[in-house]
């Protein structure tokens, strides 16, 4: 008797899926590189369509905040969107990374299948509103993972939350008289909040280069380059 070919049934990834990390893993690694997914607390993810205003173009203001500071800093690294491996329940895709390698004294590391795993220092999201969950959900799996600091912008509400993890809770910092945040992490790492919402680049790189020069950032090279 000739047998019917059985018909595989694709894996499809929808939102509100509830997988375990290893399936997660299985059924995303069949998705185009360009779709962003994310498990959050056991619960798929998938991004909506990326808007100019709204993500893209903010996200473009935040990497090149990060690349100028990571290319004056030797041993800091900024990544766009890596997937990040926090637990067996959290894979995020955060919008930008930066982070210190494992080898340097940093809190994560590069798997053998080039994952980025543990918790990076600093972690970007890009949020159209107050609504988004990652105001919520996300924010509460990188303080239990150990993000030492989490940026949330706003986009819509023109605000811009940077958190700070001290003694296993975050508290928002408060900008300084000249309207900037310092990192508590990164020393040097100082963004004009003002500039970044009005999508200002010039302003928000001419404040940070001038930080470079502070004996903290020195300091930071010098430890970093000491392992």
């Amino acid at each position: 008797m000739v047998k019917t070919p059985t018909r595989s049934i694709p894996l499809f990834l929808e939102n509100g899926d509830r997988l375990s990390s290893a399936e997660f893993e299985r059924r995303s690694a069949l998705l185009p590189e360009s779709q962003k997914v994310e498990l959050i607390e056991g619960v798929v993810y998938l991004a909506a369509d990326v808007r100019y205003h709204s993500h893209a173009q903010p996200h473009g203001i935040m990497m090149g905040w990060l690349g100028v500071y990571a290319s004056a800093t030797p041993g800091v690294e900024f990544v766009d969107n890596p997937t990040v491996r926090l637990d067996l329940d959290n894979q995020p895709q955060p919008d930008a990374v930066l982070r210190i390698d494992r080898s340097r004294g940093g809190q994560s590391s590069i798997s053998d299948d080039d994952y980025l795993e543990g918790a990076p220092e600093l972690v970007i999201e890009i949020a159209a509103s107050s609504a988004a969950y990652d105001l919520y959900e996300k924010k509460r799996v990188y303080r239990r993972n150990g993000v030492q600091e989490y940026i949330i912008w706003q986009v819509y509400d023109r605000r811009i939350s940077w958190f700070s993890l001290e003694e296993g809770e975050y508290i928002e910092l408060s900008p300084d008289e000249q309207g900037t945040i310092e990192s508590c992490i990164f020393p040097g790492l100082a963004l004009d909040i003002e500039a970044t919402i009005d999508l200002d680049l010039g302003r928000v790189l001419t404040v940070l280069q001038s930080q470079f020069n502070i004996p903290a950032h020195q300091e930071l090279i010098d430890r970093l380059a000491s392992f």
